[in-house]
C-alpha cells in the first residue's frame, strides 16, 4: 500500500467532491489518503513529503492556473513522488502539464484510473504512459469520504431569500450528451456522460445532512442530461429530509422540453435553477451550438415565474461578435424581464473563454482571430475587432470587482454598469433588499475569464 496525498486548488466554494469521491476509493483499497483543499487551508509540506503519489484535481481553468506553480513546489519538495493531474482540465493541457512534472494525466472517468495507478505505483512499476487517459468506463463508487476535509461552514452557503442555509455539494451524472461548442466538459467526453449510482449520492447526501447541510448543489454540468436518474434521488432526498433545500443546472433546452418535471422541482425543494443562457443574440447562440434562441430564453422565464421557481441565468456577454450596441442589448433585456436581481454580477464582465481542445476552434473565423495556444494562461487569446468592446469589458472587470469590495447589491452593480455601458437613459433605481432571491455565496462561472485568480495557499 502506498501514501496519497490529493489536492484541489479551488472548485467555486465547494468542498470537493473531486477528492472525496477519489478518497473513498483509495481508501477501500487501504492506501493511507491525506486531502488538502489549498483553496482554505495551506499545503503541509510534510505531506509532500511522505506522499507516494500526490494527484491534483482540475475541474476547470482557474483551478488549474493555480496549480502550476503547488505542481512546481511539490517537485522541488519531493522529487521522488510521482504526480498526477486528474479532472476534466488535464488531457487537455497535457503538453503543459508535462512540462512541470507531471507523470500521469487522467480525464473522464477517474476514480478507477487512480485505483489502478495506485495499485501500479505499491507494486514498484513507475512506467509514465506517453498519452493522457481518458476513461469512460463505469466506476466502482464508494460513498465519498469526506473526512478530513475543513467542515462545510467553510464554505459557500446558498441564501434562500431570508437566512444563509450551510451548502453541501454532489453530483448525480457526469459529463453531457450535448457538444455546445465553448464547453471544457465536450473535449473529454465528447457526447458522452455517466451517472453516480443513487445509493452513493443519497449515502453522500446523508452524511453531509449528518454534518450540518441544510441544502446541496448538485454538479451536473446538466441536471436533465437524465432527467428520470435525477428526479429519483431529488425524490428520495424529499422523503428522507424534508426541509432540505437543493439547487441544480439545466439547459434551456431541457427545461422546455421537460417542463413537465418543473413543479416535482419545486414540490421537492429546488430552491434555485441554473441555467447558461450565454446570450441574447440569436446569431451568437448558433455560433456557441447551444441549441436554444432568445425566444426559448423568455419562454423559459415565463415558466419559471409560473412555477414559482428561482432561475439564475449565466452569460458570456463578451465573445467576438458582441457589438458595444448588442451588450446594452443584453442589459436591457435583463430590465425588461426584471432579472436584474437574478444575475450576478460577474456574470456581466466575462469574456469568452477559448482553452485547449475547445470545439470553437472548428470556426475559421475563430482560427483566423486567436493566438497560438499559451501555456502559462491555458488559453488562446484573441482581440476583439472593436477595440472599444475589449476596452468595455475590462472597464466592467474592474468596476464589478469595486462594487462588490464595497458590498453592493446586485441592483446597485448593474445600475453601475448600466451606466458604465451607457444603456440609454437614467441608470435603474436599486431594488429593495427584500426582493434579494436565493444565490450562492461564490459567484458562478464557467467557460469564461474569470474576474480575478484566487490564491492557491502553500
Amino acid at each position: 500500500m502506498i501514501r496519497v496525498l490529493l489536492v484541489s486548488t479551488y472548485e467555486l466554494g465547494r468542498q470537493p467532491f473531486g477528492l472525496a469521491s477519489p478518497a473513498a476509493c483509495l481508501r477501500a483499497d487501504g492506501h493511507h489518503v491525506t486531502c488538502a483543499d489549498l483553496a482554505l487551508e495551506k499545503l503541509s509540506l510534510n505531506a509532500v513529503r511522505q506522499a507516494d503519489l500526490i494527484a491534483f484535481h482540475l475541474p476547470m481553468h482557474t483551478a488549474t492556473r493555480l496549480a502550476a506553480p503547488v505542481i512546481e513546489t511539490v517537485r522541488r519538495v519531493h522529487a521522488s513522488a510521482h504526480v498526477c493531474c486528474y479532472g476534466l482540465y488535464a488531457p487537455v493541457n497535457a503538453g503543459y502539464l508535462r512540462s512541470l512534472g507531471v507523470e500521469t494525466l487522467l480525464g473522464g472517468e477517474f476514480e478507477d484510473e487512480l485505483r489502478r495507478l495506485a495499485q501500479r505505483l505499491a507494486a514498484g512499476d513507475r512506467s509514465v504512459s506517453a498519452e493522457p487517459l481518458v476513461s469512460y468506463e463505469r466506476v466502482r463508487f464508494e460513498t465519498p469520504d469526506r473526512s478530513g476535509l475543513p467542515p462545510l461552514t467553510r464554505y459557500a452557503s446558498m441564501f434562500d431569500g431570508q437566512a444563509n442555509r450551510i451548502t453541501g455539494y454532489t453530483e448525480a451524472t457526469r459529463g453531457c450528451k450535448h457538444l455546445c461548442r465553448h464547453c471544457p466538459v465536450v473535449p473529454v467526453y465528447n457526447g458522452r456522460f455517466r451517472v453516480v449510482p443513487a445509493d452513493v449520492v443519497l449515502a453522500d447526501i446523508a452524511q453531509q445532512v449528518e454534518s450540518g447541510a441544510q441544502h446541496i448543489t448538485f454538479g451536473d454540468p446538466d441536471f436533465f442530461n437524465g432527467p428520470t436518474h435525477g428526479m429519483r434521488i431529488v425524490q428520495r432526498m424529499k422523503k428522507s429530509f424534508p426541509a432540505l433545500t437543493y439547487d441544480v443546472t439545466i439547459k434551456i433546452e431541457h427545461l422546455l422540453k421537460r417542463r413537465d418535471l418543473l413543479s416535482e422541482l419545486r414540490r421537492t425543494g429546488c430552491l434555485l435553477v441554473t441555467t447558461a443562457v450565454e446570450s441574447v443574440d440569436d446569431e451568437v447562440l448558433s455560433r456557441l451550438d447551444k441549441g436554444h434562441t432568445k425566444a426559448d430564453f423568455l419562454e423559459v422565464v415565463r415558466l419559471f415565474r409560473a412555477e414559482g421557481l428561482n432561475l439564475s441565468p449565466t452569460f458570456i456577454p463578451f465573445t467576438p461578435w458582441t457589438t458595444r450596441e448588442s451588450y446594452r442589448e443584453l442589459l436591457r433585456v435583463l430590465l425588461e424581464l426584471d432579472l436584474t436581481n437574478q444575475v450576478a454580477p460577474v456574470q456581466l464582465a466575462l469574456r469568452l473563454l477559448i482553452p485547449a481542445g475547445s470545439r470553437l476552434l472548428e470556426l475559421e473565423e475563430i482560427r483566423r482571430m486567436v493566438d497560438a495556444f499559451q501555456p502559462d494562461a491555458l488559453v488562446h487569446r484573441w482581440r476583439h475587432p472593436d477595440p472599444g468592446v475589449d476596452e468595455l469589458a475590462e472597464r466592467l472587470l474592474q468596476l464589478v470587482d469595486s462594487e462588490q469590495k464595497r458590498g453592493a447589491s446586485r441592483s446597485e452593480c448593474f445600475a453601475a454598469i448600466w451606466a458604465e455601458a451607457g444603456g440609454g437613459g437614467p441608470a435603474p433605481a436599486p431594488g429593495p433588499e427584500r426582493t434579494k432571491p436565493p444565490q450562492l455565496s461564490e459567484p458562478w462561472y464557467c467557460c469564461a475569464e474569470p474576474m480575478r485568480d484566487r490564491i492557491a495557499k502553500v
